[in-house]
């Protein structure tokens, strides 16, 4: 997503060329082969390492129960670290360029390029939020040991926060700077609060 803006504002040219389906196509493949990499090897570990009995065990459906050795886990964490080190240098490196190139575009119109900023901001904000997802296991691995309801609590919070919200959060504010949108929107939400009040 960064990237694809990075190439719609820094190179407008060659955005058609470097945005088309096939490319968008390699470039999603090329993104889940790597992203599926640590999964994969955690799979064939817990098989060749699994005893008969643990089919048959109830467990907690989550990624550490597929972690048996120290090793596994510290390797995932590393992967983890890389690719939100990976991430960060990306999203920041995209967004000062498109920073520079929307503030050298914009001139001396202080509105344009408020306006530029803070649709900038919305951006880094959702990617700051699809970031810390990163980290979301290894949180709830620490809650897992303490509290099962509490895992469960931190859990649906942290889907709702750091992976629904995110996406769910540039249609929202898009819809609601339009004024069709925003008035139905209003409408809905009075006549919801209405119908409650009413005795």
């Amino acid at each position: 997503m960064t990237l694809e803006r990075y190439v719609a504002i820094c190179m407008p040219l060659q955005h058609s060329e470097m945005c088309s389906t096939r490319r968008s196509l390699h470039c999603i493949l090329i993104i889940h082969s790597l992203s599926s990499v640590p999964t994969i090897v955690v799979l064939l570990i817990f098989f060749a390492s699994a005893s008969l009995s643990f089919y048959k065990e109830y467990k907690v459906c989550s990624v550490e129960m597929f972690i048996f050795h120290s090793w596994q886990d510290h390797l995932r964490s590393a992967m983890s670290q890389f690719y939100f080190l990976i991430m960060c240098i990306i999203i920041v490196f995209s967004y000062v360029k498109i920073m520079k190139v929307a503030k050298a575009a914009s001139g001396e119109n202080k509105k344009s390029t408020w306006k530029g900023l803070r649709t900038v901001i919305l951006h880094g904000f959702q990617l700051l939020l699809c970031l810390i997802q990163l980290f979301n296991p290894f949180i709830e691995g620490a809650v897992l040991k303490i509290d099962f309801m509490l895992y469960i609590n931190v859990r649906y919070f942290n889907y709702i926060t750091f992976i629904l919200a995110p996406r769910c959060l540039s249609p929202l504010i898009y819809g609601l700077r339009d004024e069709k949108f925003f008035n139905a929107m209003k409408y809905f939400v009075l006549c919801g609060l209405d119908k409650n009040l009413q005795p």
